[in-house]
């Protein structure tokens, strides 16, 4: 898949589906690739505060909406772009209405990416149903950590894939280990890594695990996302874009 348009999914909150979506899109306009990103999570977007994106007016012309970008050049649309100078504000919309703003953020923004990366709420409902319907998706990552529970769950998302006819290019299992800063020793603190039985079950070839390392957390949410250096996961979207 060297061009296309990726979904990240999780079937469970909490695992860092956004926090990937941010990484694939700057490791994959590290590689000269021009990425994009929808936003999805309509009621809890987060994807702009990544890239340090606030108060940015988004215009548009005839054609539709022109994503606003980021230092590096990534486009993205997002309803925080939408909110004004209020990022905190609520958006409280029923299910119907979330999707079908989906769909007006995929028809009514100029996309002019080589990849769009969808960042989509948790579960397998009304929003994921409508990217997966609407959207020319060419693959999917999707996003796990090392409990049983997420696994169980991720395992529904994996089926709902498959179901759909949508290849799973990899597997991301976030919070998979701690390294000690003293000793340098891993310490699996949610439990045994999932990772690979998982992939093993559903055939997926590209799997990383990612460790618990605050310096993620704090870049991303000092908005410098792209300042992030991650070896192996750059390793992973590479082979993700081949």
């Amino acid at each position: 898949m060297s061009k296309g348009k990726l979904f990240i999914l999780s079937g469970c909150s909490g695992v860092g589906k956004s926090t990937v979506t941010t990484m694939l899109a700057v490791a994959m306009q590290k590689m000269g690739f021009k990425a994009a990103v929808l936003d999805a999570d309509i009621t809890g977007p987060s994807i702009p505060k990544a890239f340090g994106l606030k108060n940015v007016e988004v215009y548009g012309d005839d054609n539709g909406m022109i994503p606003p970008s980021s230092k590096t050049g990534i486009d993205m649309m997002s309803v925080n772009l939408l909110l004004g100078d209020d990022e905190t504000k609520p958006v409280i919309l029923r299910g119907a209405m979330i999707a079908g703003t989906v769909q007006q953020f995929w028809k009514d923004t100029i996309w002019n990416a080589d990849v769009l990366l969808v960042d989509c709420p948790p579960g397998t409902g009304d929003v994921p149903l409508t990217v997966f319907q609407s959207l020319p998706l060419d693959g999917i990552v999707i996003v796990s950590s090392p409990q049983d529970l997420v696994a169980m769950i991720v395992k529904k998302a994996a089926n709902m894939a498959d179901m759909m006819k949508i290849p799973v290019l990899g597997l991301v299992e976030n919070m998979s280990y701690f390294t000690c800063p003293k000793c340098s020793e891993k310490h699996e603190i949610f439990g045994e890594s999932q990772a690979e039985s998982l992939a093993k079950r559903f055939e997926i070839d590209n799997v990383v695990r990612l460790p618990i390392n605050p310096d993620f957390a704090r870049t991303i949410d000092a908005g410098a996302a792209e300042n992030l250096i991650i070896p192996d996961f750059e390793s992973f979207t590479s082979k993700i874009t081949d």
